[in-house]
């Protein structure tokens, strides 16, 4: 008796349930898009939930890389220094800048890390580092002090180098404060 072969190999099922399942959550990620306000709300809830989850488990966990993000999200995708650096390298001193007369161009201020990967970059970590939580293996005995003030004097450092560097190419990376011109 002939026994009927397999349509599918275990790998190409597997291979076609992972594709199948990414759609599915891409998908689900592109219905969110526009809703920016109830996906940062369910993010800072996520976020809460995990809080509540460290102090109650009496860990200590600091989100250094949530700090990455966030610098990541603040800067400038062509940074004014970098193409002032090149001009200088080339001999030019003509480099471009940001606008500062009412004749000269302008040109909008684009994000390094823009915000919708800034918020799925963020969740993701947050949901992952909830699940570490439930995990011995992940609880790594410190000295908390000694992280925290690490955490602190990383992000004082980082942060006012990043605010020098706003004043100093006078940029804000956000649309609060910003001049509104109406339209006539």
């Amino acid at each position: 008796m002939d026994s009927a072969e397999p349509d599918q190999t275990p790998f190409a099922a597997v291979s076609a349930q992972t594709s199948r399942i990414s759609r599915l959550y891409q998908a689900y990620l592109d219905k969110s898009t526009p809703y920016t306000t109830y996906r940062w709300v369910g993010t800072a809830a996520l976020l809460l939930i995990f809080l509540l989850r460290i102090v109650f488990s009496q860990g200590w966990y600091i989100g250094i890389y949530l700090l990455n993000l966030f610098l990541a999200f603040l800067q400038p995708k062509f940074d004014p220094s970098l193409t002032q650096d090149e001009g200088m390298e080339d001999g030019s001193a003509n480099s471009p800048s940001l606008p500062v007369k009412q004749d000269e161009e302008f040109r909008p201020f684009i994000r390094r890390l823009p915000e919708f990967k800034f918020w799925h970059s963020a969740t993701r970590a947050i949901a992952i580092g909830f699940c570490c939580t439930w995990s011995e293996i992940f609880n790594v005995p410190v000295f908390w002090p000694v992280l925290v003030v690490y955490w602190i004097i990383l992000f004082t450092l980082t942060m006012r180098r990043q605010i020098q560097h706003m004043v100093k190419y006078r940029y804000v990376p956000f649309t609060f404060g910003k001049i509104r011109y109406n339209r006539s």
